[in-house]
């Protein structure tokens, strides 16, 4: 279905993952063979410093430049992409309709009725709907989500992709890709998640996202400004250097000995302050969940050394790195030891790149 342009798309077997952060562009193709999962190609290339701002792209040419460097070092010849949005102007509402609507008449009635869901012009949003399925708050009602966003939003990041020579077929949502990528962390859960709470955060480089699921199922989400950008930023005041090179020290391991002791140290504790608020946030909201089984850390502040040990040690909660790709066969061409240095920062693009198989699954 669409209303003007789908957020949601649809399933194709030639299809790119690729998330647009603030700090870099990640691709990422899948193909499927059975049941197990095959990495074919992939590229993480950084962005410059403030063509994207707070989940909003200042400069589609500069990050369209960042976008055809990925498509070249990950040797893909699929033009198919699936993009992300997410920040303040992307909402999300799960409503009740009745279950005899056809889904036409449901698009109309929610055309109709847009403005008790979004406070912009509807002229202003892309609007696109998905049936989840009977509801618990009457009977006779289906719950639908609902998800909308500013046309801007969209359009920057599709004609970004657009200047780079790919062609966007799906616009998602930054959250319901995180939860498709969970799938791919289930050989990592106690049970495999069956009747456990898990939660997992991706830090990137400016914000942090929480998602916590119970027996695989996404529960609780919370977003919130705390990213690998303080950690950049304190590396520049400790060691006098610009961001940019504080950022390639911080990536490459280029930095004085001091920093183990006198700069990580804060911001890891930190890290564990902001995940500990934010669980509490869950608890307080649950009313009927108390306790976390697991901690799963993505993004790219997962990849510091022994931040799963520190973290777990500040929680006492089981923690692990995000390995999306270890159930995986991976091609030649995808660089397998480099990948496994990035796995943990492509959860997003990973969910992007499933959505090649909805037509499938």
């Amino acid at each position: 279905m669409s209303i003007m342009q789908s957020l949601f798309g649809g399933g194709s077997q030639e299809l790119v993952g690729l998330d647009i952060s603030s700090s870099a562009v990640k691709l990422l193709e899948l193909s499927r063979r059975g049941d197990r999962f095959h990495v074919e190609t992939y590229a993480v290339e950084p962005l410059p410093p403030n063509a994207v701002n707070e989940k909003q792209i200042a400069d589609p040419k500069l990050v369209a430049d960042s976008i055809a460097r990925a498509v070249s070092r990950a040797g893909t010849r699929t033009k198919n992409v699936a993009l992300a949005v997410a920040g303040a102007s992307v909402i999300t509402k799960i409503v009740q309709m009745s279950s005899s609507l056809s889904e036409h008449d449901m698009e109309e009635q929610i055309k109709a009725q847009a403005d008790q869901y979004i406070p912009y012009p509807i002229e202003e949003v892309n609007l696109d709907f998905q049936i989840l399925g009977g509801s618990d708050k009457g009977t006779g009602n289906s719950d639908v989500v609902l998800a909308a966003c500013r046309k801007e939003q969209v359009e920057s990041r599709c004609a970004a992709a657009e200047i780079a020579g790919l062609v966007p077929k799906v616009v998602d949502i930054e959250a319901y890709a995180l939860e498709n990528a969970c799938q791919f962390l289930r050989h990592q859960m106690p049970s495999k998640g069956v009747k456990k709470t898990v939660a997992v955060v991706d830090i990137g480089a400016n914000s942090s996202s929480l998602l916590v699921l119970h027996d695989l199922q996404t529960i609780y989400t919370r977003d919130q400004a705390f990213g690998g950008k303080q950690l950049t930023e304190e590396i520049m005041r400790q060691y006098g250097m610009s961001f940019e090179e504080a950022g390639k020290a911080k990536k490459f391991g280029n930095l004085p000995e001091t920093y183990e002791t006198e700069v990580l140290p804060g911001f890891i504790a930190d890290m564990g302050q902001q995940i500990d608020r934010s669980l509490q946030f869950f608890f307080a909201a649950s009313g009927k969940h108390s306790n976390i089984d697991q901690v799963i850390l993505a993004g790219g502040c997962a990849h510091i050394p022994n931040v799963d040990v520190l973290v777990q040690e500040r929680l006492r909660i089981p923690t692990v790195i995000a390995r999306p790709f270890a159930s995986m066969s991976v091609s030649a061409k995808a660089r397998p030891s480099v990948l496994a240095k990035d796995e943990a920062s492509m959860l997003i693009a990973a969910g992007l790149a499933f959505r090649a198989f909805d037509a499938e699954s």
